[in-house]
């Protein structure tokens, strides 16, 4: 039984740290007209919360800036599942975006009680871009490189692509994201998210917004199932390893942002729903707060 829980929290655990990794990455819906230049971009991008990539594309303006951020999580699921350690973790981040499409970012985790605490380090290259006129759909391809502190190499690279599409004023959308995690073993899963974006307040410098999501989590999972058996009248355990590809989670965000010039500040209640696989018992349900503060530097001032 031993052997079971560790195989399951070490795969178990990397499904978690993308979902973390994409919690940060910028995906893209909302759209507001007539920037006449860079610094009323960047304004306007802070507005719309981690979700601002095709203001850029749809703004027709050269862009080159570095966001950074750090998020903080109250407490730590892996796929909505309680690892047994209550413990809150930090996500710090840093992206560089530039008109060409070209994307990337380095980030980390680290975890209060685990040891070593810095779990990883990952880097991230990416391009988008949106499809067709109306630029209602937008889509993201990239590859990231996970480097563990420990001597963990199960998945170490993922080839992740992401397809959004949202309605003509841009208060309704949906995206699904799809992410192949190779290493010495693989694995795949499927994200869908789908959101509603409602402006509470906004001035020339200062916005809220509230912006609901619904999050499924499906994905291949390892399993391992222990029992004993009886030859020749002595007792044996025999482990058999089988494969299974399962919802594992539904995840509510229920995240307010607060936006000053540069200045971006989020605050967020979120619920998990797991699912149980065919060898867990009934899993109970868990919650957590995130409260994120990003930066957003605008490089182009500098030439």
């Amino acid at each position: 039984m031993k052997y079971l829980l560790i195989r399951f929290k070490n795969t178990i655990k990397v499904f978690g740290l993308l979902l973390f990794s994409m919690a940060t990455s910028f995906c893209s819906y909302a759209q507001e007209e007539s920037l006449e230049d860079l610094d009323g971009l960047i304004d306007e991008l802070f507005f719309e919360d981690q979700y601002f990539l095709d203001e850029l594309i749809e703004s027709n303006t050269s862009y080159n800036f570095l966001y950074t951020s750090v998020s903080y999580n109250s407490n730590t699921y892996f796929s909505g599942r309680d690892s047994g350690t209550d413990q809150f973790n930090l996500i710090p981040q840093v992206s560089y975006y530039h008109s060409s499409g070209f994307n990337a970012s380095i980030s980390g985790i680290y975890y209060e009680n685990f040891a070593p605490s810095w779990d990883f380090t990952s880097i991230s290259l990416g391009y988008f871009n949106s499809i067709g006129t109306k630029k209602n759909v937008l889509y993201n391809i990239g590859y990231t490189k996970y480097f563990y502190s420990e001597n963990y190499d199960d998945f170490k690279n993922s080839l992740d692509i992401s397809l959004g599409i949202r309605n003509k004023k841009r208060t309704l959308g949906s995206t699904l994201s799809a992410s192949y995690i190779y290493g010495t073993d693989n694995s795949y899963q499927i994200v869908s998210n789908s959101y509603a974006n409602f402006t509470l307040k906004r001035t020339e410098n200062l916005g809220v917004r509230f912006r609901p999501s619904i999050n499924f989590i499906i994905a291949k999972q390892t399993l391992s199932t222990e029992q004993i058996i009886l030859s020749n009248g002595q007792r044996f355990i025999q482990t058999t390893n089988f494969d299974i590809f399962d919802l594992l989670n539904t995840q509510i965000n229920l995240p307010v942002s607060l936006t000053i010039n540069s200045w971006d500040f989020e605050l967020g209640y979120n619920l998990n729903l797991p699912n149980a696989t065919i060898t867990e018992d009934a899993l109970s349900n868990t919650s957590f707060f995130n409260l994120s503060v990003g930066y957003m530097f605008d490089l182009s001032k500098n030439k």
